[in-house]
């Protein structure tokens, strides 16, 4: 049921099919689009962390049952919204409630199933997530063909709410430590550095990036600073130098870039495809989920008992870079099997890594830190799309206009594989990291 919940956040993939439908519909320029995009991601990448250390602090059953609430609530409001401005404001309320659900998602999974069992229960709680990211596209299509763009909000609702009622079981509070508060401050110098850094990365082609990167530094700057002296930091700064660390969350988030690569890109490749329909096309793209979906499970039982996830972690960046690789040498000609492997290749490699990096993280921060250690995880990976979004587009952008865009497609991809082994390289020469101390 807790799968199921954070399914319902991940289905937001159902939304990018319905953005032709929701263009025509408030009758906007196709560049207004993104702010559909922006104001959820935003509002969720930034609060993340902070309700994970919430989530800590009061318990993480009544953070995600209050999350699937609100989330109810706030898909209803967008699929109402007489105007679009309503809607951006709606999409903002469902990204609360999309990080409420989120940062306490791993740290409910690996409570219930112990120690003991962790990576698989990570492993299938990170099936769950790519399940939904598949299931997404398929959906949507089918929904905005029959209901039009509202009815991809309106079908998540029962979603949301069916794991609320199945969830009566779980304690709703954590034991807490005496004197136990939520460092106020520091929370809202964390979210501006997060939101500032994120405005950053969206406007990385503008002039005002240059501003939004200094308040983001200045805002992280304080919150460091806030953090040595706080009795209760919402994460320990010195966790960040534990030897490895800080290189393996960087790693997650070149990792998610160079893989999210395949969700901007292919689709537009496909689209120029003969004979490829749009449902055809969308089953072809969901390969790269679905090899996901395959491959967490699988990690999560070789995790710890057979290989460890450092190497394992190792081995899906290697995949993702040679599934990419294989997406960087297709043509007009290439056989619709092998576009379809080296989507899957790259999926399951996606699964590998982020199972092997939940595992690890959560292994390293305390477990009275555990819905940190999940919001980390996810926060991450959030980076890394955003980038992405960004940074492959402009990238694909400049080689589209030198050599067009077959060669373009072809170029981005390769490059996007060296970023993966780069990933790869650099998780194999960094020293490893110390477990989580006794609390």
């Amino acid at each position: 049921m807790i799968g199921l919940g954070t399914a319902a956040v991940q289905l937001d993939t159902s939304v990018n099919i319905a953005f032709p439908a929701i263009t025509r519909g408030f009758g906007l320029a196709i560049g207004d689009i993104q702010w559909v995009v922006i104001c959820y991601v935003l509002t969720y990448a930034s609060l993340l962390l902070a309700f994970g250390r919430v989530g800590d602090t009061v318990g993480h059953a009544l953070i995600f049952r209050v999350g699937l609430i609100w989330s109810a609530v706030a898909l209803a409001l967008v699929a109402w919204s007489p105007t679009f401005s309503a809607m951006l404001f709606f999409r903002f309320l469902q990204g609360i409630g999309a990080a409420l659900v989120l940062s306490c998602g791993v740290a409910l999974v690996t409570s219930l199933y112990g120690e003991e069992r962790r990576s698989r229960a990570l492993g299938i709680y990170t099936m769950m997530l790519a399940l939904g990211l598949m299931l997404g596209p398929l959906l949507g299509g089918a929904l905005t063909a029959a209901w039009d763009w509202p009815a991809v909000f309106w079908v998540r609702i029962p979603i949301a709410l069916v794991p609320l009622l199945l969830l009566h079981g779980i304690p709703v509070a954590a034991k807490r430590e005496t004197g136990d508060r939520f460092d106020v401050p520091g929370g809202v110098a964390l979210v501006l550095g997060l939101v500032a850094m994120l405005l950053a990365i969206n406007r990385v082609r503008e002039f005002s990036a240059i501003w939004f990167a200094l308040l983001s530094t200045l805002c992280f700057a304080a919150f460091v600073m806030r953090e040595q002296r706080a009795a209760h930091p919402i994460i320990a700064v010195g966790i960040l130098r534990k030897p490895g660390f800080a290189l393996l969350n960087l790693v997650s988030v070149l990792a998610n870039l160079a893989a999210f690569s395949v969700w901007l890109l292919v689709p537009y490749y496909l689209a120029r495809v003969p004979g490829y329909s749009l449902t055809e096309s969308g089953a072809i793209l969901a390969a790269a989920a679905a090899g996901a979906v395959l491959a967490a499970p699988i990690g999560g039982r070789l995790a710890g008992r057979h290989v460890s996830a450092e190497r394992l972690a190792i081995a899906g960046a290697v995949m993702i870079g040679s599934g990419l690789l294989m997406l960087g040498s297709w043509t007009e000609q290439t056989p619709t099997a092998l576009r379809i492997a080296g989507l899957t290749l790259q999926g399951i490699g996606l699964g590998l890594f982020q199972l092997a990096y939940s595992d690890i993280v959560t292994a390293t921060l305390p477990l009275r830190d555990r819905g940190v250690a999940g919001s980390l995880v996810l926060l991450t990976r959030t980076l890394g799309t955003v980038t992405a979004a960004s940074v492959v587009l402009m990238v694909f952008g400049i080689l589209n206009t030198i050599s067009g865009f077959v060669e373009a497609f072809q170029h981005a991809f390769q490059l996007a594989a060296l970023l993966a082994f780069a990933s790869a390289a650099l998780l194999a020469v960094s020293p490893g990291i110390r477990r989580r101390p006794a609390d």
